[in-house]
């Protein structure tokens, strides 16, 4: 086969995923694969695309090969498809696969935000493989990647291939009404982050009414209208100083005008099952932060425009963001069904949230990736050392064995429940003591406990 392999890294050449492909290319010699290095070029693809149209028709296989950037694919690679749909150009029939590499921190969602794309484009999409930077470098890593490619192609010799959900196209947004009466007067910091375009009313509508709704003071700030000099590059120069390597000033732009605030609020158009190229660079770029949860603590809202109930996988996404940041999620309001009364809720529940310091506790979407994070960052501590700092400092070095206690008490009630004489003397006792702790906590409730 004809593989034509689009490397959404930034770093084009260098890439560590492009490693696994090289790697494959030299095992099985009996098929091609040629290299557009989309993420290094977008920019002069956005102004040329012809070329790349060309080998796209050429191509017998797409793959897709990517470092995984917050949450999704680089914003590079956002991007190309969105240029590749705007063609036009018909690539119905033709396989696609994707892999990635990354520490698996949400990495099965940017594998279904590849997929969904590629359904959208007609192609047969075979299967990913979502690999961790370093499983080239063993035995075991060069054996996944091999059985990965051998079952791709087993797949399109058998014409297997994901099945494309069919999701109708007929949503209709429900126009927003923008009050006129507002709140006289209004303190408080509320910033409003979108792309919207200067043509879509729809969203400047559902911005203005939660404007008018909203009982604290807001700021609007259009990251469409930022002089970004491009995507982050992974180029790691913030690790360190967290000063970015571009000369665009978005570092302080981004701490100074916006995580300064009380809230976000983020408002888009879904666009290619996502917010969009404008919206993943500004999220790429927010890298100069490392994996540090800056703003955990702050509420978040989101406008969306657009048929939200039937993106499962953004809707992870943008749960799973609050979660790792510490954010509480006050709010989706969309404009599929009520939208006026979900805009209305939304400011409501934030105002709520600042009034209350409220911030509910973590579920596995949290927890999870923030370890995924932990884990990281302690073996990296010597390259990002702001991170470390950061993690010491909050104590998100929760490492399992620094509980020495608690370990050695599983070990001592280990030790009673394999024995089944006393097993059948403790009867119900084992759950009396184990409840024991929380009864002291009911029976002397303080309600004003801080």
């Amino acid at each position: 086969m004809n593989f034509l392999v689009l490397n959404g890294s930034p770093k084009g050449q260098y890439s560590i995923t492009l490693q696994t492909v090289n790697y494959l290319s030299k095992i099985y010699p009996e098929h091609s694969f040629e290299t557009l290095h989309v993420g290094q070029r977008i920019k002069a693809l956005e102004k040329d695309l012809g070329n790349a149209l060309e080998k796209l028709k050429r191509a017998d296989m797409l793959l897709f090969t990517y470092p995984v950037y917050t949450f999704i694919a680089p914003a590079q690679l956002h991007r190309f498809i969105e240029l590749v749909k705007q063609s036009g150009v018909s690539l119905k029939g033709k396989y696609a696969a994707q892999i990635s590499t990354s520490k698996h921190f949400y990495d099965m969602t940017a594998h279904r935000y590849i997929q969904d794309n590629c359904q959208d484009l007609s192609l047969k999409y075979v299967a990913g493989l979502s690999a961790d930077m370093d499983d080239l470098l063993n035995e075991k890593g060069q054996k996944e990647a091999r059985d990965f490619f051998d079952y791709v192609c087993w797949c399109v010799e058998n014409d297997y291939y994901i099945k494309n959900n069919e999701v109708a196209n007929d949503f209709k947004p429900v126009p927003v009404n923008v009050p006129n009466d507002t709140i006289a007067e209004k303190s408080g910091d509320v910033v409003i982050v979108t792309d919207c375009e200067d043509d879509n009313e729809q969203l400047s509508n559902m911005i203005a009414r939660f404007r008018s709704k909203m009982p604290r003071k807001t700021r609007l700030v259009n990251i469409r209208k930022y002089p970004f000099k491009g995507g982050c590059l992974g180029c790691f120069n913030c690790a360190v100083s967290g000063k970015c390597v571009y000369k665009d000033g978005f570092d302080d732009f981004l701490r100074n005008e916006i995580q300064s605030a009380e809230a976000i609020v983020i408002a888009f158009s879904i666009k290619d099952h996502s917010m969009g190229a404008v919206f993943k660079m500004y999220d790429d770029r927010q890298f100069c932060n490392g994996h540090r949860t800056v703003t955990m603590g702050m509420p978040i809202g989101y406008l969306i425009s657009g048929a939200y109930s039937r993106e499962t996988n953004l809707q992870t996404i943008i749960e799973g963001r609050s979660q790792v940041g510490g954010n509480f999620l006050a709010g989706v309001a969309t404009d599929e069904f009520e939208p006026e009364r979900e805009i209305d809720i939304l400011a409501d529940k934030l105002e709520y949230a600042l009034k209350n310091s409220y911030v509910p506790p973590k579920s596995f979407l949290g927890v999870g990736g923030l370890k995924v994070f932990r884990d990281l960052i302690w073996l990296m501590q010597g390259l990002m050392r702001a991170d470390h700092k950061f993690y010491k400092k909050h104590g998100i070095y929760d490492f399992p064995q620094k509980k020495k206690g608690t370990i050695l008490k599983m070990y001592a009630v280990g030790m009673l429940l394999s024995s089944p004489k006393i097993k059948s003397k403790m009867g119900n006792k084992m759950n009396e003591g184990m409840i024991m702790p929380y009864k002291k906590v009911i029976d002397k409730p303080d309600k004003d406990k801080n």
